[in-house]
């Protein structure tokens, strides 16, 4: 009998614990597809997890893909997945969707609850078909990922949809219950940021994670949302570098993550040779698209960002009382006190710093190169939202260059500039390499240095 109850606590447990899939960072040479809307086609979110990788592991070269699309559904992803995604040759595919699953001037109307119901059925039956076409290509990890939410509750003056919140959260919860179904990997972004929106709105009514339009969050937004994807991989809390020093034993107590060797030390000044395996992850200063007025430090109030990504921490201990200049590599930094110091400073706050600029230049360039691949996504986003209905799905003749023309409503003709060149094979072909050029100059760019940093009493 005792056996009986093992086996069956066993099999209860197994069953039980087979729902739930980690989530594993990703390794050198991973190809991620992130398939997702305009939230995704932004570029914002996925490009900030590329850039944690390109800083903190710059030894390990992996490619993040945009695969979105403004205004799909679970439906026109099904649709492009073999056009599109399959195409960037990913073996891993990252899946979100149900912000425009859930429709938006339906709830204006009379037969609201009804709409609803029939848009999470198309959702859902769509999004089977998906989970049916990655189990066809088992060279490919799915990973299934909540959708952010729409802020129902701001006061603002925008346009509201009344049942569209209730609507998201269905298909939240049946994209997390097929993801344990099938042991796939699961990232919730949607209950995290929901939390946040609503901690926040009780101090401040009209503070939104989205924007003015509710729908669409602003870069601290996608901070946000990188950052509990990181989460989800475990990466929470790796430092850049944590280096502790005592200047009374004159010794380097601890140096996680970075090569240190100590030059000089005493309680009026110390010097080491400092080289730290990853850079620090810089922040931007600049708002993003969509209308929207927020900026991307603006999360860092919001959310432990720096606290769980961008630790490079610095600790001298048995310093002498007073006030300390911080020079590296013989350039002036900061001031800070002897107490300052013993309890630890983070240098990812510096943005003068060496391996700071350094992060910004790496930064820089993957801005220029994910707008590169905006270009793709709108000629994308033409072929599959007008092109395949007019039957000319990668058609690019003067016939398909014509019929997009004659449009003059809608977004198609806001595409048509990049639509007119990019037709061209050839010019593809070359924004491809140009792509291809930028991202091997940041996996040059963002190898970490050695610097000297000296630490001296200025003033008692």
């Amino acid at each position: 009998m005792k056996k009986i109850i093992l086996s069956l606590a066993l099999i209860f447990f197994v069953l039980n614990h087979a729902n739930a899939q980690e989530l594993k960072p990703f390794q050198e040479g991973d190809r991620v597809a992130f398939l997702g809307n305009s939230i995704t086609e932004a570029g914002f979110y996925e490009n900030y997890i590329w850039l944690y990788y390109m800083t903190h592991f710059p030894d390990r070269k992996i490619k993040i893909m945009n695969a979105g699309i403004g205004g799909d559904t679970a439906e026109m992803m099904n649709a492009r997945f073999e056009g599109d995604v399959l195409k960037l040759d990913p073996n891993i595919v990252v899946l979100t969707f149900g912000m425009n699953d859930s429709g938006y001037f339906e709830f204006w109307k009379d037969n609201a609850d009804k709409t609803a119901q029939e848009r999470i059925a198309n959702s859902l039956k769509n999004f089977q078909e998906l989970q049916e076409k990655f189990k066809n290509h088992p060279e490919i990890t799915p990973v299934i990922m909540s959708g952010s939410p729409f802020d129902e509750s701001v006061k603002i003056g925008a346009n509201n949809f009344d049942g569209k919140k209730e609507t998201i959260e269905k298909i939240v919860a049946f994209q997390e219950k097929a993801a344990k179904k099938n042991n796939w990997a699961y990232v919730d972004l949607y209950h995290p940021m929901l939390k946040i929106t609503e901690r926040e709105q009780r101090k401040d009514s009209t503070y939104t994670i989205t924007g003015p339009d509710r729908i669409h969050p602003g870069k601290p937004g996608h901070l946000v949302m990188a950052s509990i994807f990181l989460k989800n991989q475990g990466l929470a809390g790796k430092p850049v570098a944590n280096v502790q020093i005592d200047t009374r034993k004159e010794k380097i107590q601890q140096s996680v993550n970075a090569s240190t060797k100590l030059i000089e030390a005493s309680k009026k000044q110390v010097k080491f040779n400092y080289e730290a395996k990853s850079l620090p992850f810089p922040i931007d200063s600049v708002s993003s698209t969509w209308g929207n007025p927020h900026k991307q430090h603006e999360a860092l109030a919001i959310y432990p960002f720096m606290k769980q990504f961008n630790q490079e921490l610095l600790k001298v201990e048995n310093l002498k009382k007073g006030k300390y200049q911080l020079k590296i590599d013989g350039e002036k930094i900061a001031q800070f006190s002897a107490d300052s110091l013993a309890k630890g400073i983070n240098l990812a706050y510096l943005s003068n710093t060496p391996q700071y600029k350094q992060a910004k230049n790496v930064m820089y360039l993957n801005e220029l190169r994910g707008e590169i691949e905006n270009k793709f996504r709108q000629y994308a986003w033409i072929q599959f939202n007008f092109m395949k209905d007019k039957g000319l799905l990668f058609d690019d003749s003067q016939e398909a260059l014509d019929t997009a023309n004659a449009v003059k409503e809608g977004f198609l003709p806001s595409k048509m500039g990049i639509y007119q060149t990019f037709r061209y094979k050839e010019i593809r072909e070359m924004w491809k390499e140009n792509m291809t050029k930028v991202t091997n100059m940041i996996y040059e760019m963002n190898q970490p240095k050695d610097h000297i940093i000296e630490i001296s009493l200025i003033e008692d």
